[in-house]
């Protein structure tokens, strides 16, 4: 069982950067595709960013040349969320897939951008 651990949450104002951090506290999450994914009251779960264990990138529309996700080492993976939108409110989840293996969630961290 995979067990994720995100931090770097917090409250920002618009314009301004935060970099998340998801770090797997049992497994090697280079075994895994990586995601960011975030939720707002009453709206479902979003997929914000994705790295395959390939390297390949996938984005929301509504990120694009904004967030960049990465692998930081062979136990984290990183968020860089930079020119943050108020729409950009929402609690961060990490998930970790892999096939053949039940997915994991983190528990979630929140970012809160302010005007």
């Amino acid at each position: 069982q995979v067990v994720l651990v995100e931090s770097g949450g917090g409250l920002v104002q618009a314009g301004g950067s935060l970099r998340l951090s998801c770090t797997g506290e049992t497994s090697i999450l280079r075994l895994y595709h990586m995601g960011w994914y975030r939720q707002t009251p009453g709206k479902q779960r979003e997929m914000v960013a994705r790295i395959q264990r390939d390297g390949t990138t996938t984005y929301a529309d509504s990120v694009k040349g904004r967030f960049i996700i990465s692998r930081v080492n062979e136990w984290t993976v990183s968020l860089q969320m930079d020119s943050l939108k108020l729409e950009d409110t929402a609690v961060y989840y990490c998930r970790a897939d892999r096939a053949g293996f039940n997915d994991a969630w983190g528990q979630g961290t929140q970012v809160t951008v302010a005007s």
